[in-house]
Order: C-alpha cells, then structure tokens, then sequence
C-alpha cells in the first residue's frame, strides 16, 4: 500500500515538472517576442514610420495565434485518441524549433522580403504548438492531480505560464542593462530566442519520463459516451477565457512598449516593473489556486473580472493624464497583477471539468485558443490602432472592459460550489 502510494506521488510530482517546464519554454519565447517588438519591427519591416513598423511587427505576433485554433483542434483530437503525453512531446519540439528561427534569421537587409516570410513561418509554428500546450498542460496536471488538490495543481499551470514569462522578462531586462539599448538594438536581442531554443532538448527528456495520465487510461478503456451540449459548452468556454487573455496580454505582454511609449520610461524601467508584476502575479496564482480547493472558484473569478471591468479605465486615465513617479506605475502594476492572479489560480479546474475526457483536448483546443486569438493574440495590435485611431492611451481600456464583460456574464452561470468539479449550467 505504501509502496503504490509512494509510486503515484512520485508520478504526481514528475508530472507536474514536465508541464511545468515545458509549458514554461512555450511561453517564454511568445514573452520575448512581444517586449522586443519595437525591435524586431525595424529589422524585419524597414520603414520610415516608426507607428507602422510597430504595427507589423505586432500583426506578425497575432499570425501566431490564427494558428492556435487549428493547432489546438488537430494536436487536441491526437491528445484525446492517443494520450496527453505525445501531444505535450510535438508541442516542446515544434515551439524549440520555431524559437531557433527567430533566433538566428538574417534580417531584411540580408534577405530581403524572405525576412519578414520567414519570420510568420516561425511564427505560425509557435502558434500551432502553443494551441496544443495551453489544453494538454492543463488536462495533464489536473487529471494527474488529487481529487481535493485539483485547484492547486490547475493554477500551476498558469503559473508555470508566468515564470516562462518572467524568465524571458529578466533575460531581455539583464540584456538591456548590461549590454545598452544600442548593442540590443543591434545584435542582442537574437540572445533570448537561441537561449530558448537550447532548452527545448531538456524539456522534451522531462516529458518523455513521464507517464499518461490516469484519467486518460481509464477513458480509453470505456464505451460510455458523454457528450454535452458542445456548441454552449464551447460558448461559455470562449466567453470565460476572454478576460484573462485580454488582460495577461494588454498589461504584461504589450504593457512595456505602452510604458515606453506613453509614460516616459526607458526600456530597462518598463522591463523591471513587468518583470516585478509577473512575479507577483505568479505567486499569487498559487496561493487562488490553492485558495479554490476550499470556496471554489467561482468568487475568484468574478472579482477579478468585476475589477477590470470596472477599474480599467480609471487606471489608465490616471496613469497618462500626468507623469507619475516610477515607484506609482510599479505599485499599480502590482496590483494589476494580484487581481490577475486570481482568476488564473482557479480558473484551468473549472475550464478542464467544461468537457468530458474523451473530449476534453479538442474542447479546449477550440475554446480557449479561438478565445484567445480574438482577445489576446491582437490585443497589442488593436490596443495601438485605437489609440492612433482616438489619439488617447486611455483608449486601450476599451478592448479590456469588453472582454470582462463577456467573462462576467459566463461566470455568473456557474454554479457557486466548493470542492466539487465545476459544470457549466444550462
């Protein structure tokens, strides 16, 4: 008896090392890619507007994302046929290799037009691996996770989300200030890509000494059939999704180039207090993920989304209307992040109990990645058009307030349980 427990806890904790370090390295480079924006716009997109290279260098960000629907439904359907363990071992191999390509291609002045080609190529193949991770990660540490400790497991998840970003937030930041803006500008910023891309091997060892899950091996062996009302299903899941996305990718990824852009700080400032935020936001995810285990995740969510909904526009009204001192914009990014916290520490339980095992990767795949794509992949490039377009920063709230709106909503129709797995009710 204690030789089997001993076993699975070992399972459980080589489990949650291969989602996390390998979820990790997926979102480290998409992290690097948007704080370097500015940069990679004027090596792959030579033009004279400054606004437009930006502009394009952000569209190929978004490309990423069209690919993450189709990425999550096939990688999705293979997960659910043949296990969450060979879909997580395509999903560390193919974002390695399209991190390596961003790392060492030549620039438009080397290449010409094949430049910027090459660039969405790569671009699409972080995107169609990253559809695959979000869904499989998430399924992997839940079903591998004790039934009164599914809360904690899911928000390691995310968390393991931040730390990639933090990882790729502290790397460009060292760069920054060690090296100069210049030597950055210049050569510098390939480091972060190519460093990514050599830890892919690690991940992909760590992945392969794990085994699939249980839940997974139990839903191969049975004919039952359990099928929810997909088309709500996937409604209410797209709905749910939405405000973390809009919100992970307007204050952390595209918050520094907002920072340098419209509140006067340098690159290494606008760095650092993302670099703070996300670890305050990592641990925070932890401590809701573990929190919903004993009051559920309903409340959680609903007060991060009431927040936002609420708080955006007078957050960011008050942060252009003036200069404010650096130490207030790095207090109000924290708290910007605590509140993102804890939505993502209790919300990966509740979305992963959304859909039935045999299911559950290909419902994921659609719901979170379409979400995701609408909410996230462009938020940077819908949050620079709206100000060009209305001439005000403050503007940007505007995509964030829609988005908790529609999370609002799908929140309010689940159940406000605890310790149970959340259904959606219809």
């Amino acid at each position: 008896m204690v030789s089997l427990e001993h076993k699975e806890n070992s399972n459980r904790v080589r489990a949650i090392s291969a989602s996390v370090i390998g979820n990790a390295l997926e979102w480290y480079d998409f992290t690097v890619y948007a704080f370097l924006a500015p940069i990679i716009g004027s090596h792959f997109f030579p033009t004279s507007d400054k606004s437009a290279a930006l502009l394009s260098s952000f569209a190929v960000f978004g490309v990423g994302f069209l690919a993450r629907p189709l990425g999550g439904i096939l990688i999705g359907m293979f997960g659910d046929r043949f296990g969450r363990k060979p879909a997580l071992l395509f999903t560390i191999v193919a974002m390695a290799m399209g991190t390596g390509v961003i790392g060492i291609l030549p620039g438009y002045d080397a290449i010409g037009i094949a430049a910027p080609i090459l660039l969405v190529f790569a671009r699409v193949l972080q995107g169609f691996s990253a559809g695959g991770e979000w869904g499989g990660s998430a399924s992997f540490l839940v079903e591998w996770a004790p039934p009164n400790r599914r809360g904690l497991y899911g928000s390691l998840h995310p968390a393991s989300i931040f730390f990639g970003q933090l990882v790729g937030l502290g790397t460009t930041a060292i760069l920054a200030s060690a090296l100069g803006q210049e030597t950055l500008e210049a050569w510098a910023w390939r480091i972060p890509f190519i460093l990514g891309a050599l830890v892919g091997p690690f991940g992909l060892l760590v992945r392969r000494m794990v085994g699939e899950t249980p839940a997974f091996e139990h839903a191969s062996k049975s004919n039952a059939i359990d099928e929810p009302k997909i088309l709500r299903t996937l409604a209410h899941a797209f709905c749910l999704v939405a405000v973390q996305s809009v919100v992970v990718y307007t204050f952390f990824s595209y918050f520094p180039t907002f920072m340098q852009t419209h509140l006067g700080l340098d690159a290494s400032q606008a760095l650092w207090s993302t670099t703070v935020a996300n670890l305050v936001v990592m641990v925070t995810t932890i401590l809701a993920g573990a929190l919903s285990d004993f009051i559920g995740s309903r409340g959680l969510m609903l007060l991060h989304s009431v927040f936002f909904l609420l708080m955006t526009y007078p957050i960011l009204s008050f942060l252009t209307a003036g200069q404010p001192p650096y130490s207030t914009i790095v207090l109000i990014h924290i708290g910007l992040a605590i509140f993102t916290g804890l939505f993502l520490g209790s919300f990966p339980t509740a979305l992963v109990d959304c859909f039935p095992t045999k299911k559950r990767l290909t419902g994921l795949g659609i719901a979170y990645n379409i979400s995701s794509m609408t909410f996230g992949g462009f938020a940077p490039f819908v949050a620079t058009y709206l100000i060009k377009l209305t001439g005000s920063p403050s503007s940007v709230s505007f995509y964030v307030i829609f988005g908790a709106l529609l999370s609002t909503l799908a929140i309010s129709r689940m159940p406000a349980s605890r310790r149970e797995n959340l259904k959606v009710q219809f």
